[in-house]
């Protein structure tokens, strides 16, 4: 412990800033005592609200490290007190069968949990949603958000996926390495969330949870030492670091949003945009392309563009266009429709989210009434430009997009 009595502003700030960092460390080292994701889940939470009580004794030097043997010693306890030891541990102790190929390197818990979530006998959707809120201690509001579907709807999604594994008896492991193909999209799937909903906060008084987009550069470095010759693992890794790399001037001195516009591009991390341009022709030699590859593509037009007037809006719609075919989805054709409005004109641009506004998955979406709103706004439609900056208002929980929403909505002219 560290010397001194610890205020409970200080001992609440410090378990905080311990949920952000070492969440998916603690509960992982947990799994590995107990075999189940719903006990270790519970023993995790039940240490970070014991540090809340003890810290004010004195804050500890390691907050990870006295968490997980918090954890792991309720779990040892708990394991006990139901009489569940010997039925537990087998599944963690016993020697496993012989692999059919050598075993994968870099045993870290982070990736055994990645993969034990991203096990083939659960749907992909469970796979998501169950890693996103094991994993990065996600709330389940923020992943019901992610995947743009009701809260309820969310926990019993998650609720069933845990239950799946404990009735399985989903070892707790890296998958050899003859299974490994059949495991990489989902675990890439994964990643990718992470990183958006660190890139942007689903909710929160910040634009971006660092902590979030960290964990997921972190886990793409992990999986390119486990997949060298993956080209959809290097365009992930080039996708998160070309995108990234413009963390820093994605708001102002004040708070402020700053639109790609209105960045000083000065302040983008050029190494971050180097190491992934680099990887990003390393996974465009494969043919064809995967999305992860098309959309580090796009994040390279925008790093390559030394100012905004330089991008070559076209470029992107067509890359768009490849990965719509690639992987059709409701929020790339969102992204695309934007695009055509930059390349050809906001009258272009509405017209193409104005075909989306039909789709179910975006009724909740705050960035399809945004990106109408704008076009409105440049066509001088002000009020329909003043009801859909109202509705994306209504759909939005981040605040910092808010500030810029209202900004925007109070700009508007009067009759």
């Amino acid at each position: 412990m560290q010397a001194g009595v610890a205020s409970a502003a200080a001992v609440a700030a410090a378990v905080a800033d311990a949920h952000r960092t070492a969440w998916a460390q603690v509960l992982a080292a947990t799994v590995r005592v107990t075999g189940d994701l719903e006990v270790a889940e519970e023993c995790v939470q039940d240490s970070y609200a014991r540090a809340l009580a003890t810290w004010t004794a004195g804050i500890p030097a390691n907050p990870a490290a006295w968490l997980t043997t918090a954890a792991r010693r309720r779990a040892i306890d708990e394991l006990r007190r139901a009489s569940t030891l010997r039925g537990k541990l087998p599944l963690l102790v016993e020697p496993e069968p012989e692999p059919t190929s050598p075993p994968t390197p870099f045993p870290d818990d982070r990736l055994r949990l990645l993969y034990t979530c991203c096990h083939p006998a659960l749907g992909r959707e469970a796979q998501v949603a169950l890693t996103l809120r094991l994993l990065c201690g996600l709330s389940t509001g923020d992943v019901a958000r992610a995947f743009l579907v009701p809260e309820p709807t969310m926990a019993a999604r998650i609720t069933r996926a845990k239950k799946k594994i404990a009735a399985a008896r989903i070892p707790y492991r890296i998958p050899a390495a003859e299974d490994l193909p059949a495991r990489t999209d989902a675990v890439l799937t994964v990643v990718h969330l992470v990183f958006t909903a660190g890139h942007t906060a689903p909710s929160g008084a910040t634009l971006t949870r660092s902590d979030l987009a960290e964990r997921a550069l972190d886990l793409a470095r992990l999986l390119r030492l486990l997949l060298p010759d993956d080209p959809d693992v290097a365009g992930l890794l080039a996708l998160i670091l070309l995108t990234d790399a413009r963390r820093a001037a994605r708001t102002g001195p004040d708070g402020r949003l700053l639109l790609l516009e209105e960045q000083d591009r000065s302040r983008w991390d050029r190494a971050a945009i180097d190491e992934g341009i680099a990887l990003l022709r390393e996974a465009l030699q494969h043919r064809p392309p995967g999305r992860y590859p098309l959309q580090a593509a796009i994040a390279a037009v925008h790093a390559g563009a030394p100012h905004a007037d330089a991008t070559d809006w076209a470029e992107i719609v067509a890359l768009y266009d490849l990965l719509l075919d690639r992987w059709p989805s409701p929020v790339v054709a969102l992204n695309r429709a934007v695009a055509v409005g930059f390349a050809f004109g906001p009258e272009a641009g509405l017209a193409a989210l104005d075909q989306l506004t039909v789709e179910p998955l975006l009724a909740r979406y705050p960035y399809l009434a945004a990106g109408r709103a704008d076009f409105l706004r440049r066509l001088g439609r002000t009020e329909e430009a003043r009801l859909a900056y109202s509705e994306a208002l209504v759909l939005t929980d981040n605040e910092v997009e808010r500030r810029f929403l209202e900004a925007r909505l109070d700009a508007l002219p009067t009759a």
